[in-house]
């Protein structure tokens, strides 16, 4: 936090920091309908349901393009189908049971010098309200295309294609995935450098950086003003997600859905600091037993978000994501306007801090409460309002990634509490602008260590990063130097 050299100003009207944060919203949105008019479906649409099911795929040629007019038939538990690709080379087939399934290619409609790289079959596994993706690779070496035969190593039941490699990869749904499944799945032996997969992991880390910087801004914001490190702050997440899968139900449209769960989540943030930490604060608890207490508020919302929805993952949104591609880089259309919004978010954010009366007594509560409170500062109502834009910031952080994830489970916040806790410590912990550096390099580190190591030790390196940094500078990249004693 930068030290302010006016903390006689009073804290301002609450209703301005709102009006502010509103206005971002809504040019936000308004932004994307413009652009992007209504959540992006592809041509070969399916929408897993209660009583559907979907098989669905995306075929490229060698070079990366749509590969169109390719025709698959579809036999298994209901009535044999057969369709083809569109023009953006995707397929679906719509299922009303389920259980197993083989899709099958003809060879005869595949574009002139393409062949397939493996079987021409996939078995596939799908339950109702669910989507299974079968993956047929084109290579452009009669050499190197499979001899025939079937396969089950290319499905993934819950998922949808992987669009954003070009549809030869599962997105992932496991909430470890990097975003969208091209990292995760296109490198989990760590091998295979080239500068294009160099370059579409970079985005993706640019991606993935701006969405933790959401729910890393109100937890080192929570931590500058009141010194607690909010274990909770993953649930948050995972609550935002929920909300969001929940209420999209009922709107069918995601900019409502997004803007909901905002206020909701807002809302809960209120709630969480009028009914517990504010009578803890007034009770005198040290910091070491408010931080216990939000490790068992985390431990306990987990065990209820997963005994109320279970251990499935949500999909927010069932569509299948349209990819764009910009100067190589091949990303769904979510995922753009997700980053988006996430920055839209973080320079209202930095605005507010550095501009509005509220932003002014944030930080001078965060330097010196005691010296805030006897200039005039209510220091209570300044906490109470960072508490409620910190957890609508995680909420908006889970809205973002479920959507870029194909979906969020009860244990998504949790898979990702370490992270937003390295982004803090590694920016400067209770600084908001070193919160946004660190989840950037965070982000980075994550997603490009996917090039050369493993997908299991992606986490691993971001936090040996971390190590050697704070080694050399204890107090993170933006921390001041602090004397104990």
């Amino acid at each position: 936090m930068t030290r302010t050299h006016s903390p006689t100003m009073s804290v301002g009207r609450p209703r301005r920091l709102v009006g502010l944060a509103l206005l971002i919203a809504a040019l936000a949105m308004t932004l994307a309908s413009v652009l992007i008019p209504g959540t992006a479906r592809a041509a070969a649409d399916c929408a897993p349901s209660a009583t559907t099911a979907c098989i669905q795929g995306i075929i490229k040629t060698s070079a990366g393009d749509p590969a169109a007019g390719v025709g698959l038939d579809l036999s298994g538990a209901s009535a044999d189908q057969q369709t083809k690709t569109d023009d953006t080379g995707r397929w679906s087939f719509s299922v009303d049971t389920g259980g197993d399934y083989t899709v099958t290619v003809d060879k005869a409609t595949l574009p002139a010098g393409q062949f397939l790289k493996s079987a021409d079959k996939r078995e596939v596994s799908v339950e109702l309200y669910n989507s299974a993706s079968a993956l047929f690779p084109l290579t452009d070496t009669e050499s190197g295309a499979a001899a025939g035969g079937e396969s089950t190593g290319g499905t993934e039941t819950g998922a949808t294609p992987g669009a954003e490699t070009g549809g030869q990869q599962p997105a992932q749904t496991n909430q470890q995935a990097t975003g969208g499944g091209e990292a995760a799945t296109t490198s989990a032996d760590g091998a295979g450098f080239s500068w294009p997969r160099f370059w579409q992991q970079f985005a993706s880390g640019i991606r993935m950086g701006l969405l933790l910087s959401l729910a890393a801004l109100g937890l080192s914001l929570v931590f500058g003003t009141t010194g607690l490190s909010n274990f909770a702050q993953g649930e948050m997440l995972s609550l935002g997600g929920i909300f969001a899968f929940a209420i999209m139900q009922l709107t069918h449209n995601i900019w409502l859905t997004g803007l909901a769960v905002v206020v909701i989540m807002a809302a809960v943030g209120w709630f969480q600091d009028a009914v517990l930490w504010k009578p803890l604060r007034k009770k005198r608890l040290s910091l070491m037993q408010m931080m216990i207490v939000s490790i068992g508020l985390s431990i306990a919302l987990q065990n209820l978000i997963q005994f109320f929805v279970g251990a499935q993952v949500l999909r927010i949104d069932n569509s299948t994501p349209k990819t764009i591609t910009i100067l190589g880089v091949t990303l769904t259309v979510q995922s753009y306007v997700a980053m988006g919004i996430a920055l839209l978010a973080v320079i209202g954010v930095g605005l507010a801090l550095k501009y509005t009366r509220f932003g002014r007594a944030t930080r001078a509560v965060s330097d010196n409460p005691a010296l805030a409170e006897a200039s005039g500062i209510d220091v209570d109502r300044v906490i109470r309002l960072v508490w409620t834009a910190g957890t609508a910031l995680a909420g908006l952080s889970g809205v973002l990634l479920g959507l870029v994830l194909n979906g969020v489970a009860w244990n998504t916040g949790w898979s990702f509490l370490l992270l937003l806790f390295a982004a803090v410590v590694l920016g400067g912990i209770g600084t908001a602008f070193g919160a946004f550096i660190g989840a950037m390099i965070i982000g980075l580190i994550v997603e490009m260590a996917n090039i050369w190591l493993p997908g299991d030790l992606k986490h691993a390196a971001a936090l040996f990063i971390l190590i050697i940094v704070l080694l050399v500078r204890p107090q993170g990249i933006f921390g001041r130097r602090e004397r104990i004693g």
